[in-house]
């Protein structure tokens, strides 16, 4: 109980769960539009059942959090003439991650370019699909934890207790994203234009993805190493994005009503 008397503990609790819930907003749009695909009844089902799934993701990656950073340790590297790398665990979970984002997101897009739909006429293709869909918000509350957990674990590293801070920090996080994903998922999947956006935003994370396992596995093509991409780029760009989507949005409202 000492440390939560302490001043510092508490600004650590609440710098960290502001950033899981920021981290944690790409997560509930992959699995807003994920879960659209289902009837409307099973949609918030699977909304909370893959916010719960990260939530216990996040928490066994914290309570295996030195094996996690052990995985920074290489155990394959090549020497090729244009490209040179020293695979870590890290590195190959963050670039399988963002190698499924880009196809998923990609694959979405084009459904949605060329009118593809998904019908699910019986109860077992229902309960098929809703399986389906489970696995993906699986696979993708993986990564996303993965990446949470590393940034976590960087920004409290000299903190006693760092390892209660972030379990707490990640259940309330999960908490308030459970509260607000429905009706995040309702706006998205009601707006075409929000829901492209937000699939392009995906793949923008999923390029991040993959540039940051090269990063960590010290990769270097035609002698070039791979950087990492400072997030608040990417941050920015998204914020950006909506703000001017969000203009268009009440011209479009205005133009209806006049």
């Amino acid at each position: 109980m000492e440390l939560f008397l302490q001043a510092d503990t508490w600004v650590a609790l609440l710098t960290l769960t502001f950033l899981e819930i920021i981290l944690g907003i790409d997560n509930i749009i992959f699995i807003s539009i994920t879960a659209g695909k289902l009837p409307q009844k099973s949609q918030k089902k699977a909304i909370n059942i893959g916010l719960l799934l990260a939530m216990i993701f996040r928490i066994l990656l914290l309570l295996g959090v030195s094996y996690l950073i052990a995985m920074k340790d290489p155990f394959f590297s090549f020497n090729l003439s244009w490209l040179k790398a020293d695979l870590t665990g890290q590195s190959i979970v963050l670039f399988a991650g963002g190698i499924f984002l880009l196809y998923k997101s990609t694959s979405e897009i084009h459904q949605k370019v060329e009118g593809v739909e998904h019908k699910t006429s019986t109860t077992n293709a229902i309960t098929t699909s809703f399986f389906k869909i489970l696995i993906q918000i699986v696979l993708i509350d993986l990564v996303f934890s993965f990446d949470s957990v590393l940034t976590a674990v960087g920004m409290t590293n000299d903190i006693d207790g760092a390892l209660i801070i972030m379990i707490i920090a990640v259940i309330i996080s999960i908490l308030i994203m459970m509260t607000f994903a429905t009706p995040v998922s309702d706006f998205v999947n009601k707006h075409p234009t929000i829901q492209m956006l937000a699939l392009s935003f995906l793949i923008l994370i999923g390029f991040m993805l993959v540039t940051e396992g090269a990063h960590l596995s010290n990769a270097e093509v035609f002698k070039q190493h791979v950087g990492a991409i400072p997030k608040g780029y990417l941050y920015f760009a998204i914020a950006f994005s909506l703000g001017v989507e969000a203009l268009n949005m009440k011209l479009r409202k205005n133009e209806t009503e006049s």
